[in-house]
């Protein structure tokens, strides 16, 4: 049976991530970067405060003592930002894409890919607790 702790923690971070998934959703991975772009291109601070699932995961790793799990939520994390940060470089700054990467950008994506955090996340947190 799920603690009261590790339900507080894994409530919080479902809402953290229902608000960046709000801001960030659209049909294809291209909309997606146009949606950052809007604040990463006003200020990247503006763009990394509105990641909290980020700081989340940093907290939650100190308070689990470095547990795997959450140290592996954490890598996620900074993967994802890396990754997406990354694109809208290549994308709006360089303007360097390759045929294939555009096509891939453009392909409309499954509308359950924004949510695939709030299945896969939850869990790590769980085996950080327990």
């Amino acid at each position: 049976m799920i603690n009261e702790v590790a339900l507080n923690y894994i409530l919080l971070f479902v809402l953290l991530e229902l608000y960046e998934i709000s801001w960030q959703k659209a049909p294809s991975i291209m909309g997606m970067l146009i949606r950052m772009h809007k604040y990463y291109s006003k200020n990247i601070f503006l763009f990394l405060v509105m990641q909290p699932t980020f700081y989340f995961a940093i907290g939650f790793a100190m308070l689990s003592e470095y547990s795997i799990s959450a140290m592996g939520l954490l890598f996620l994390k900074t993967a994802d930002i890396a990754t997406k940060i990354l694109l809208m470089e290549q994308v709006f700054i360089k303007r360097k894409l390759t045929q294939d990467l555009s096509l891939i950008l453009l392909a409309p994506i499954n509308n359950f890919l924004p949510y695939m955090g709030l299945v896969i996340y939850p869990i790590l947190i769980y085996l950080s607790i327990s």
